[in-house]
């Protein structure tokens, strides 16, 4: 069987804070395909953490790799390419309250080099059909539920089918049912796209319901349950 291909990594890596070492020595990987969870205490080096993966840290030592890409010494065109490879979702939905639901997508398309109007409609389409929103495509996203605009969130951060997904407490403002939606969405893409995935929480619930490999943030470490 072949072994899943490493989409992000740190070794012996340590992450700043304002300017100061917040967490030494991170040994972290995560293959393609694969889930889990980030946790600990606010302050304790998950945001970071994750600015890190996301080329808007700079790491001070060690080596970082993301979508094969090196972290190490980021210029403003290897952060562009970088990012072009990471999906966001974030616990505020982040989306233009007063545009339709397809419109949502196209502007973010548009903004990435999409081109063919046609190419747009077709690839909007399949976004919202995989999040089943495709019958709201047409709403004004104020008028979504609050898991309606996190699906919608959803289909945003996955346009551009990234090798690795950052969800940072992409939950934290849903219902339980709500949020067990978004984990089931989110888990089915992960295996369907081969994306990497890394939801930060404070959610200890969905933990238990959708178990997963668990990286603590801890003591200026970062450790694996």
């Amino acid at each position: 069987m072949n072994t899943p291909k490493i989409v992000a990594e740190l070794k012996n890596a340590d992450i700043k804070q304002r300017g100061k070492v917040i967490l030494k020595d991170v040994n972290f990987s995560i293959a393609e395909a694969e889930f889990c969870y980030l946790i600990g205490r606010t302050g304790t080096g998950k945001s970071s953490f994750l600015k890190t993966l996301f080329g808007a840290n700079k790491l001070l030592k060690g080596e970082g790799n993301v979508a094969g890409h090196s972290i190490n010494d980021l210029n403003p065109k290897s952060t562009a390419a970088l990012r072009r490879s990471i999906g966001m979702i974030f616990q505020d939905f982040a989306l233009f309250d007063d545009w339709d639901v397809k419109e949502n997508l196209a502007y973010v398309m548009r903004a990435t080099n999409w081109k063919s109007q046609n190419e747009i409609d077709r690839k909007t389409e399949e976004l919202l059909k995989s999040v089943r929103l495709y019958d709201r495509k047409d709403d004004i996203v104020a008028e979504l539920s609050g898991g309606e605009q996190q699906r919608l969130a959803v289909a945003r951060a996955i346009i551009n089918t990234p090798r690795l997904l950052i969800a940072d407490e992409p939950t934290g403002n849903l219902d339980p049912e709500s949020a067990d939606e978004i984990l089931y969405l989110i888990r089915d893409l992960t295996i369907q796209h081969k994306t990497a995935t890394i939801l930060a929480t404070h959610d200890y619930r969905l933990i238990e319901k959708f178990p997963a490999r668990v990286f603590r943030c801890e003591r200026g470490r970062i450790i694996e349950e």
